[in-house]
């Protein structure tokens, strides 16, 4: 995985040096950033691999970057993102990171996995509503952070899928993540990619705002989530 920046892929990040690495540079964020009112979170890793970010590891981190943000802060949020591959996110409400304005980032792909290669475009809807529809639910009503899906793209591995099957999956990722307690944004605003690039799928129709049936969606703007994840990118 390329997450650690490593030439090689190794993913070097949970070293002692490292870590404290990681926590100078989110107490430096904070403490520049914390008077601002532009501010509305630091999100303090990006994507820690399951297979290689053991959960104990993880979790002293994210405490203590709680800590570091809180010393300049009460209000800003602290975003944890989840870990990516096999790993369940209520791990992160269960390890009491911090007392307040905390969130959980997930990342939501029909992507990136051999089982979505398998699927076609109605299977992929279902897993939508019948898998990722259950889990913000829960989560949103578990007792802890707020739910943030900090990453989702109108793509999936379906050949030659057509305009409407691409709304219809768009429509049904607006209306779940719609539901999630702090929002979402989309990855990403621009992409030369057509399905990657959120202007070309709002532009063409491929994806329609404001057209859930659910009850009321909490849509984050894309500029909020935009400044979430350059703060977290800094790290």
């Amino acid at each position: 995985m390329e997450h650690s920046a490593s030439r090689d892929g190794s993913v070097d990040w949970p070293s002692e040096a490292n870590i404290q690495k990681a926590l100078d540079v989110i107490n430096f964020l904070a403490q520049r950033y914390a008077d601002n009112p532009s501010l509305l979170g630091i999100e303090l890793l990006n994507e820690p691999s399951a297979g290689a970010v053991p959960l104990d590891i993880l979790v002293s981190y994210y405490k203590r970057g709680y800590k570091s943000v809180r010393s300049y802060s009460e209000t800003a949020y602290v975003i944890f993102c989840q870990r990516i591959g096999n790993a369940d996110p209520m791990e992160l409400y269960q390890a009491d990171l911090g007392p307040t304005n905390t969130v959980v980032d997930l990342h939501y792909y029909n992507l990136f996995d051999p089982y979505y290669e398998k699927l076609n475009a109605t299977e992929n809807i279902r897993v939508v509503y019948e898998d990722r529809l259950p889990q913000v639910q829960a989560l949103n009503g578990a007792n802890g952070p707020l739910v943030f899906i900090g990453e989702w793209v109108n793509e999936w591995d379906v050949a030659n899928a057509s305009r409407t099957q691409y709304q219809l999956f768009g429509k049904a990722q607006l209306e779940v993540f719609g539901e999630a307690s702090f929002g979402w944004s989309y990855w990403t605003v621009r992409c030369n990619s057509v399905h990657w690039d959120y202007e070309w799928n709002i532009r063409n129709r491929y994806l329609i705002i404001g057209s859930s049936t659910l009850k009321s969606p909490h849509y984050m703007m894309l500029v909020a989530g935009g400044l979430v994840y350059l703060l977290s990118i800094l790290t």
